[in-house]
Order: C-alpha cells, then structure tokens, then sequence
C-alpha cells in the first residue's frame, strides 16, 4: 500500500473510526437519486471521489478514496457512464466504478427496415459515435468487411452499447447474428427450393417480411412465391414496388406505380430482387426455407390483418372483389 493511503487510514484509525468503525462507514447508505456520472478515460479515483463531493453523494473524498485504496481498488476505476441506484452505499459505488457496471443503452433494429431507417436509428441513438454518418455504402461495407449487399444483412434485434461506443459495432454484431443463423437454416433447409444460394434465401425471406407480420401466414406466403419462382411466374409483390419508389411512395399504389422502372419491381421482372429488400428476423428465414406446400398461386390482404389464399386466378378475382379492392392490386400477388 502506498504511504498516501498508509497515511490516510493512519489518520482515520488514530482520528478514532478504527477499521471496524470504517467498514461500517462502508457499507452507510447513502440516497444519490437518480444521479448519473460520466468518467471519461483517465478519470482517477481521487477526481471521482471529488466528483461524488461535489454533487452531494458522499461527504468526504478522502474517505472514499480511502475504502478504494484499503480494499485494493485505488487504481481500479474503469471509463464510461454509471447510473447509481437510490439507495445505495460507499462501497457499492466502488464495486460498480471497480468492476465497469456502465449504463448500457438499448438500440432496436425492426424487422423490415431498410437500410436507410436502420442509418437513421444509429443517427438518432444516444451517445452513440455515428461513425458511418455520410459514407457511401461502398465505404461501410469496407468498414465492416462486407461483401454483398447492406439491405437486409442485419439481424433485428435490440442491441445495448456503452457510451461513445462507435455504430459500426453494433451493425458488425448484427450482421454476424443474421450470418450465423443463415447458416444453420441454410443447412437444414427444405428440398428442392428454387433458391440456389443463401443470399438468395435471405432475399426471398425479406419479401415474406415485408408481406405478413402474422406467424401463421409466413410459411404460406413463402409457399406461394416458391410455386410462383418453379412456374417462372412473376412474383408481382407490391413491397418491392415501395421499395423502388423509395420517397416517392406516399401511402397508395397506382398503376403507375407498378410500372415503375426498376430491377426490384417484380411486376416488370421476373425471379428474385436484386437484394434484400428490409431486414427479415428468423421466423421470416426459416418460412423461405420452409415453405408451406401448397398450390396456391395468389394471396389477397382481408383489411383485417390477414391474407386469403388461391390456387387460380379466377378464384384471386373473386376474393378480390370480395373484400372490395380495385383492379390495381394493393397487398395482393398477382
């Protein structure tokens, strides 16, 4: 122990604490409200200590650096942002500072969100390094040490990260969860999909997310595109016409609309889209690569939340005027 603290405990000691009377002071417990406390990187125990002082946490930074030093921990303080509970104790804000408990905040990732809303949400996240603010994909792809498309190379999930923790992180996480559970399903897949690579089930897998949010429907959904791809019928999915249009969507789609010109309108094209067309979670994977069998060809959205399914295009017209939908499909695949 060096003779700064040697001196210090000398001082309580002989001041009339003694080392019980000091653990007692310990373990005091102390009602700092909802106070929160950023130490950046070489913060000293002393400068926090002070810090505790200052704003009415502690009453003595010399005692408190004290219990850090006669407890081995006078150099043990790790960087970030700490949220001390109320109550709490001396030596409970040295254990938390000690063994780096930082805040944690939380970042969702939302199945279906392209890749410009999951740039957004990094934008928006507090305390977080925005470290891809205005680079080209190209350039974040190179940052991450991708190869294939961002659109839809992100597992959605809620992620937590530290204070100034950089956004790369949090996408290099996330596209290693998508990765990984690509592989698992890729390899336990169902025979003789039209699909020939994983990239192009995980394509496959965003248009039944962006189609249904209902567990019961996606293997049906994925089922019906999966007949449509074998018969070299055009998939006509309205998600990759919104996704063409990008901004210039506003709510409803027109005829012109569905003849926009792009390689994602699968009204114009035949197959797959060229990528990913939003983030898809597992249920919506392991649907593609488990389709449901069927002969349906054709599925109409009700209005209320779900699909109804047909295996002929007569059949489609009825159901579509049935629930009132005009000519230029809406929800439906034609």
């Amino acid at each position: 122990m060096r003779s700064f603290s040697r001196g210090i405990l000398g001082a309580l000691v002989f001041g009339g604490i003694g080392i019980g009377g000091w653990y007692f002071l310990a373990d005091r417990p102390l009602h700092p409200g909802p106070r929160t406390f950023h130490l950046p990187v070489g913060t000293t125990m002393r400068a926090f200590a002070e810090k505790l002082k200052a704003r009415h946490v502690i009453d003595s930074a010399d005692s408190f650096v004290a219990l850090a030093e006669l407890n081995g921990k006078g150099q043990a303080l790790k960087s970030g942002v700490y949220r001390f509970p109320d109550p709490t104790t001396p030596m409970h804000i040295l254990r938390m500072v000690a063994s780096g408990q930082v805040v944690q905040y939380p970042l969702t990732l939302v199945p279906g969100w392209t890749f410009h809303q999951v740039r957004q949400a990094l934008a928006r996240a507090p305390h977080l390094q925005d470290d891809v603010k205005g680079l080209s994909h190209a350039a974040v792809r190179a940052a991450l040490r991708m190869h294939a498309s961002l659109e839809g190379a992100f597992f959605p999930d809620t992620y937590y990260y530290t204070y100034g923790a950089p956004a790369t992180s949090i996408l290099a996480r996330a596209h290693k969860r998508l990765q990984a559970l690509l592989r698992k399903d890729w390899k336990q897949r169902a025979p003789d999909l039209p699909v020939r690579t994983p990239q192009q089930a995980l394509i496959l897998a965003s248009l039944v997310e962006k189609e249904t949010a209902k567990n019961g429907e996606r293997r049906k959904i994925a089922g019906v595109f999966v007949n449509r791809l074998r018969l070299g019928m055009r998939l006509e999915t309205d998600p990759t016409v919104i996704f063409s249009l990008g901004r210039r969507y506003h709510g409803v789609l027109t005829s012109a609309d569905l003849a926009f010109q792009s390689p994602y309108n699968t009204y114009l094209h035949y197959g797959l889209p060229p990528t990913p067309i939003g983030l898809c979670g597992a249920p919506a994977l392991h649907a593609a690569l488990h389709p449901d069998k069927t002969h349906a060809l054709y599925f109409v959205a009700t209005g209320r939340g779900g699909h109804v399914f047909s295996d002929t295009l007569q059949a489609q017209d009825q159901e579509i005027r049935k629930y009132e939908i005009d000519s230029a499909p809406r929800p439906s695949t034609r």
